[in-house]
């Protein structure tokens, strides 16, 4: 099972000097003071260095203050200041999805993509308690078999050995283990505790005792109302009961834009877009409301609008992030991706990302390189394998089955985004560096994007397309030479 360690947290630097220099080392080193000390500052005339010091030499009366006014007084915030580091480490690969779709943290995780996999894999307690172990355990020796045959297939056929595996992961199981690091402050951390605790797997219910037990004490004025609610615990069951209970109605119908392959789809996006975000960049100018601004823009011809658009954005480079206005508009897609790519997309929390269950009625996703090569017969193999598996752990209405699944199994997806999130997608998602999968979404979704937004979303794109077209623009500008 996974294995959380607190790697660190941050101590008041003041306290590092004293140690440093040979003072003692409190038995109580915690981040907890630091908050206390920045709790007192809208309300007390002192330094904030010296309530820096007072909190640090009086961890107690620091904790009882925090208690006060981050609990008492409801100012969360506060415990904001409190900052831990966790090595995470023989979690699946089910598990850690749903420990990442908590958005206020920041992880960096194992790659399936560029680390060679050793055969390993997490059984969960609900499939012992099942007695499906062997079964379970005999099914991933198998789909690593199936890993290794294709690893070798495809090295033996000329393809380097990194991507080779990156293609090859593609047959492996969601219950493979992978690790991360993570960071998160103290109020997202109790958040999150609270609502791990709430979900119906057993690994992931555990990852919350785990983070209660080693960062609790460390921060016990802080991290207090970790007990999930009866909305925590029962959210969604009315919804779905009425849900099934109007099923018989016919489902509406209406046209929606598809991609190509019908994989990606847009549902609906702010058809001013283009005039909202303008209007907004605007106003200053103009000196005037909101709704006269938006006005105004409506009588610009689109040449018009590019101007104020290549003005807005004069000396723009690839690296730099669209103005806060381009959040005033937004698009929604549905999606149906892989495990493989969704496990890229989840990276993007600050989107709006729902999913459904993996499904095996959506087919699976096949890395043309392995299609290529003549082995496709050995990823259907893999897919009935794991269908099979997941039926026996209860089928796609059972969260176990989820373990069963192979990366290339595919899930719906539901992501809004607005326009200045978006263009952070494309230029990671895009760029030539992107992994294949992912990369023809977000292509897709670009496609769109562009047509919807024709001026603000002119240079959505990934790194390497629009390098070239942006310093062609600066050169025209006269912002660079042209070399």
């Amino acid at each position: 099972m996974a294995k959380i360690t607190l790697a660190g947290f941050n101590v008041d630097y003041e306290l590092l000097k004293e140690i440093r220099d040979g003072g003692p080392v409190p038995d109580d080193l915690t981040p907890e003071t630091i908050s206390a000390a920045y709790a007192r500052i809208s309300r007390d005339p002192t330094s904030v260095g010296e309530l820096r010091r007072q909190s640090r030499t009086a961890v107690l009366k620091a904790r009882k203050s925090n208690a006060t006014i981050v609990f008492g007084m409801g100012h969360h915030s506060v415990a904001e200041h409190a900052v831990f580091n966790f090595d995470i480490t023989d979690v699946s690969r089910l598990a850690i999805e749903s420990l990442e779709t908590h958005r206020l943290a920041s992880y960096t995780e194992k790659s399936q993509r560029y680390i060679k996999l050793d055969e390993a894999l997490v059984v969960a307690p609900e499939i012992e308690t099942r007695g499906m172990a062997d079964a379970f355990r005999a099914y991933i020796h198998r789909s690593f078999a199936r890993y290794r045959q294709i690893v070798d297939s495809l090295t033996a056929a000329g393809i380097d050995d990194k991507l080779a595996g990156e293609d090859a992961r593609y047959v492996l199981p969601l219950a493979v283990p992978g690790q991360l690091g993570m960071t998160v402050n103290a109020r997202s951390l109790e958040h999150l505790i609270k609502r791990l605790a709430a979900h119906p797997l057993s690994e992931v219910k555990s990852l919350s005792a785990d983070f209660l037990d080693v960062a609790g004490p460390v921060a016990p004025s802080l991290i207090r109302f970790v007990e999930p609610g009866h909305y925590d615990l029962h959210r969604y069951e009315r919804a779905i009961a009425v849900g099934h209970e109007l099923n018989n109605r016919p489902a509406p119908g209406g046209p929606m834009e598809t991609g190509p392959d019908t994989t990606v789809r847009m549902i609906a996006c702010d058809p001013e877009g283009d005039t909202f975000i303008l209007a907004t960049l605007l106003q200053g100018v103009l000196n005037r409301g909101l709704g006269p601004a938006i006005e105004w823009v409506r009588e610009l011809s689109h040449a018009e609008r590019m101007r104020v658009f290549e003005g807005v954005t004069e000396g723009l480079t690839i690296h730099d992030p669209m103005p806060r206005e381009f959040e005033h508009a937004g698009v929604t897609f549905e999606i149906v991706m892989s495990a493989a790519a969704f496990g890229q997309f989840k990276r993007h929390r600050m989107a709006s990302l729902t999913t459904q269950p993996y499904d095996p009625l959506l087919g699976i996703t096949v890395p043309p390189s392995i299609s290529a090569a003549g082995l496709s017969s050995l990823m259907d193999e893999a897919a009935e394998d794991a269908h099979r598996m997941a039926d026996v752990l209860g089928g796609i209405g059972d969260p176990v089955s989820g373990y069963a699944m192979i990366n290339a199994n595919r899930r719906r997806c539901v992501m809004t985004a607005n326009l200045r999130e978006f263009y952070h997608l494309s230029r990671l998602r895009e760029d030539v560096h992107a992994q294949w999968d992912i990369r023809e979404i977000a292509s897709i979704m670009s496609t769109f994007v562009r047509r919807a937004f024709p001026v603000c979303g002119s240079l959505v794109g990934g790194k390497d397309m629009v390098e070239t077209t942006i310093r062609q623009r600066n050169c025209r500008l006269g912002l660079v030479g042209d070399d």
